[in-house]
């Protein structure tokens, strides 16, 4: 009962109800209440506030703040759902805080864009970016907004606080598990991407091998998508050389197109050749054979990003700490087959 014979539930009625304060009510649903009241307190005021169905009243918070409480964010363009679940998650902490989330998936995905959000930038209070659409948030980063970074290097000066995964540490199961399959000779299939997160994964791939005598990596690099990965796979497949046994994928997009070129050279996957992924996207279970992959905690990574933007905004530091990764084992990976040392001419 959000409202009682036409009158707004207030502040004052929440307090009446927990038995307390306004100014604590005021403190725990403005989740300023840690080391204030106890634990018991903060759930009766949540409790009663759900009870009566009251609701704060924004605009006026907003100008006693100074605040709009709306953060922004930054993703490439929308062509998985990683950022969705991304979004996800952040909404989900923003709400639970009484702010709102403006997405903006970049129209030039990657690459330079110009900042739509010039005549807007007054109305936000952060920005949460994905470091793949940090070459597009030129204005933003240099506009005097809190800006906290996804997946980026935590050295740039330019961020208040960095949320990252494991993603080293993921690249690094991929290579154990192929090392352990008996794969010697891999190609990476490498994101067309100038990014930190696509740098880490090619270093970590490439430090993993190089430490195991008579392997080789190479490189074959494309831009993210189907058809893309595709022509990559196609190129690492028919080129000089015995072929790999292996590829690599930066994300399961790139695996993909990875599969359909081996179908189209009358390669079995993975009895003529393994293939791994990176994300864990619906996509990797709806490929056939079913990829392995490593799994993202992507949902994790928005709520993580939304929790560092607030704690910048009150003057706290940001909870540090990489998220982890899994490594999901499935039918793309095998060990190589026993022709593995002929060249691409045995298998015309």
């Amino acid at each position: 009962m959000a409202e009682t014979a036409g009158a707004r539930v207030t502040s004052r009625d929440v307090a009446r109800a927990a038995g307390v304060s306004q100014a604590t009510v005021s403190m725990v649903l403005g989740d300023k209440w840690r080391g204030r009241v106890s634990e018991r307190t903060a759930e009766a005021v949540r409790g009663a506030a759900r009870e009566l169905g009251y609701r704060p009243n924004l605009a006026a918070r907003s100008l006693r703040l100074g605040r709009t409480r709306t953060a922004l964010l930054v993703v490439p363009a929308l062509t998985t759902e990683f950022f969705a679940r991304v979004y996800t998650g952040a909404a989900r902490v923003a709400a639970e805080h009484g702010f709102g989330v403006v997405l903006y998936p970049s129209p030039a995905g990657i690459r330079p864009a110009s900042d739509p959000f010039d005549s807007a930038r007054a109305s936000l209070d952060g920005v949460i970016a994905s470091s793949m659409a940090a070459e597009a948030l030129a204005a933003v980063r240099g506009g005097g907004l809190p800006l906290v970074m996804l997946d980026s290097d935590p050295a740039d000066a330019a961020a208040a606080a960095t949320v990252n995964l494991d993603i080293a540490g993921g690249m690094r199961l991929v290579a154990e598990h192929l090392l352990s399959l008996g794969h010697r000779r891999v190609t990476h299939l490498a994101a067309d991407v100038d990014s930190w997160t696509f740098r880490v994964r090619a270093r970590a791939l490439a430090e993993a091998f190089g430490a195991v005598p008579g392997t080789e990596v190479r490189t074959v690099a494309a831009p993210l998508g189907v058809d893309d990965g595709r022509r990559a796979a196609e190129r690492a497949l028919t080129g000089p050389g015995p072929r790999p046994t292996a590829l690599v994928c930066d994300d399961d997009i790139l695996s993909a197109g990875a599969c359909k070129a081996a179908r189209r050279l009358g390669l079995r996957v993975p009895g003529d050749l393994s293939v791994t992924g990176f994300d864990d996207l619906a996509l990797a279970s709806a490929l056939e054979p079913e990829l392995t992959t490593v799994r993202l905690p992507a949902e994790e990574v928005g709520e993580r990003g939304m929790t560092a933007l607030l704690a910048v905004l009150e003057g706290r530091a940001a909870d540090g700490g990489e998220l982890p990764v899994e490594l999901v084992v499935r039918g793309s990976t095998a060990p190589p087959p026993a022709t593995a040392g002929k060249d691409h001419a045995g298998y015309a």
